[in-house]
């Protein structure tokens, strides 16, 4: 997760998000899409995880400021399932 999160944080790593996100929800994004930073991410505060074998979830806020210098938190539940040694991420609970 907070590799993730770094790598939106610093933008220009969408082959990374790409590649640590589950193919079959991935959909249509792209490196290319993923590379763009359009928010200034701010800090990351992990709240909970769990862990049950190869299923796991991490639950956090993350603050940013958007373009027009707005604050906000984006509150999250991201689900992550471990397939050949590799966490990738599912989908969210907001």
């Amino acid at each position: 997760m907070r590799s993730r999160y770094t790598a939106f944080a610093l933008g220009n790593h969408g082959d990374y998000l790409l590649d640590t996100w589950h193919p079959t929800q991935s959909g249509d994004l792209t490196a290319d899409s993923l590379s763009v930073k359009a928010t200034q991410w701010l800090g990351l505060k992990i709240l909970d995880y769990s862990q049950q074998g190869d299923a796991g979830m991490v639950e956090f806020e993350a603050s940013y400021s958007d373009k027009e210098g707005n604050t906000g938190v984006h509150h999250e539940k991201s689900q992550f399932v471990r397939e050949g040694g590799k966490w990738l991420y599912l989908r969210y609970e907001t």
